[in-house]
C-alpha cells in the first residue's frame, strides 16, 4: 500500500531538514549508543561537578548526551524541526553558534549552581550525580521561536490554542511541578532554565544580525518581562534593568527603545523598524514552509494517482 495516500502531507513535513541538524542528529546517537554499550562513559561525558576538574569536557559533553530512547528521540525531533524553522532565518553559522553558546553556559550555570548548593547543604550528591541532556538547548530553541514570531498561535495536543511566546514560560512552568511530583526529574530542571534564560541573554544582548551588523533585539516584545503574565510584569521590568546596565554600560536602558545612546547614537538594534522586519522575515518563513508543505502534499497525491491509473491499466 501506498504510504503517500495514508500521509500526504507527510512529505512537506517530514522533508527540508538541514545538513547541520541532521549531523547534530547523528553526534546524539553516537552518544546515546555508547552510553548504552559502555555505561561508565557516563562519568567521563556527563557532567559530574566534583570531577569537572580536571575533566573540564563534560561542560561540553555534557549537553550532547542523552542516556535514554525517550530523551534520544524527543531531541532529534525538536532538533530537526526546530532548525528546520530557525536556521534558514538566522543563517547556518549562527545557528550552530547559538547551540554552542547555550549548550556551554547552561552547563557552566548548572555547574556554579550544584557547587553553590553543596557548600549550602554538604550533600555530596550535588557534586556526584551526573548531570546531562540536549533540553537546555531545546528550550532555548522556544525562545527563538518566542522571538521571531511572538503571536504566532499553536495548537498542544490537538486541543489547546497557545501563541509562541508563551511556550518558553510553560516549559519551566511545567518542569518545575513535574520536578516537585517527581524528584528524579529534578535533573532536568536547572537545564530547562538555564536554557531558556542563558538563550534569552544571548539573542537580547549578543547575537548578531547580518543585515544589520547590529547586535542584540532590544524591542519591547522581547523583553524579560515577557515571560511572565502581566501583572508581574511591572516587577520584573525593575529587576531586568540590572541587566541592561551590565549588558549597555548603563547608559541606556532597552526599555527607553528609540532614544539616544552613547555619544548620541542608537543603541545597537533599537530600531523599532528592525524588529518589525524580523517579525516580517519570521512569518514570512512560515508561510514559505506551509506553501512547501502543501505543494509537496500536492504532488504526493498526484503521485499516488498516476500510480492507481497505472495499476488499472
Amino acid at each position: 500500500m501506498n504510504s503517500n495516500r495514508l500521509f500526504p502531507g507527510g512529505v512537506g513535513l517530514f522533508t527540508g531538514f538541514t545538513h547541520l541538524c541532521k549531523g547534530l542528529a547523528v553526534v546524539l546517537v553516537i552518544g546515546n549508543v555508547v552510553s548504552q554499550i559502555f555505561p561508565s562513559t557516563i562519568e567521563y561525558l556527563a557532567l559530574v561537578p566534583g570531577k569537572t576538574v580536571p575533566f573540564a569536557w563534560n561542560l561540553i559533553t555534557a549537553g550532547y548526551l542523552e542516556h535514554s530512547v525517550f530523551g534520544l528521540v524527543l531531541s532529534i525531533i525538536g532538533l530537526l524541526f526546530s532548525g528546520k524553522l530557525l536556521e534558514p532565518i538566522w543563517g547556518s553559522r549562527e545557528f550552530f553558534k547559538f547551540i554552542i553558546v547555550v549548550n556551554f553556559v547552561t552547563s557552566v550555570s548548572v555547574f556554579i549552581t550544584t557547587i553553590f548548593l553543596y557548600y549550602i547543604t554538604r550533600m555530596e550528591s550535588f557534586l556526584y550525580t551526573p548531570l546531562y541532556g540536549f533540553h537546555g538547548v531545546l528550550s532555548g530553541f522556544l525562545v527563538g521561536v518566542k522571538q521571531i514570531m511572538p503571536d504566532q498561535e499553536m495548537t498542544l495536543f490537538f486541543v489547546l490554542k497557545l501563541r509562541a511566546q508563551w511556550l518558553p514560560s510553560l516549559l519551566v512552568l511545567v518542569s518545575i511541578i513535574v520536578s516537585i511530583l517527581a524528584t528524579e526529574s529534578t535533573t532536568y530542571l536547572p537545564f530547562i532554565i538555564f536554557g531558556t534564560y542563558g538563550s534569552w541573554l544571548y539573542l537580547r544582548y549578543i547575537q548578531k544580525k547580518p543585515e544589520t551588523n547590529l547586535k542584540g533585539d532590544p524591542s519591547d516584545e522581547f523583553a524579560f518581562s515577557t515571560f511572565f503574565p502581566e501583572i508581574m510584569r511591572p516587577v520584573v521590568d525593575a529587576i531586568a534593568r540590572v541587566c541592561d546596565k551590565i549588558f549597555c554600560g548603563g547608559s541606556q536602558s532597552f526599555s527607553e527603545g528609540e532614544g539616544d545612546g552613547v555619544g548620541g547614537m542608537p543603541l545597537p538594534g533599537s530600531d523599532p523598524i528592525e524588529a518589525s522586519r524580523r517579525r516580517e522575515r519570521g512569518a514570512r518563513a512560515l508561510e514559505e514552509r506551509l506553501a512547501a508543505a502543501k505543494a509537496g502534499e500536492a504532488a504526493a497525491v498526484d503521485d499516488s494517482s498516476r500510480q492507481d491509473a497505472s495499476e488499472n491499466v
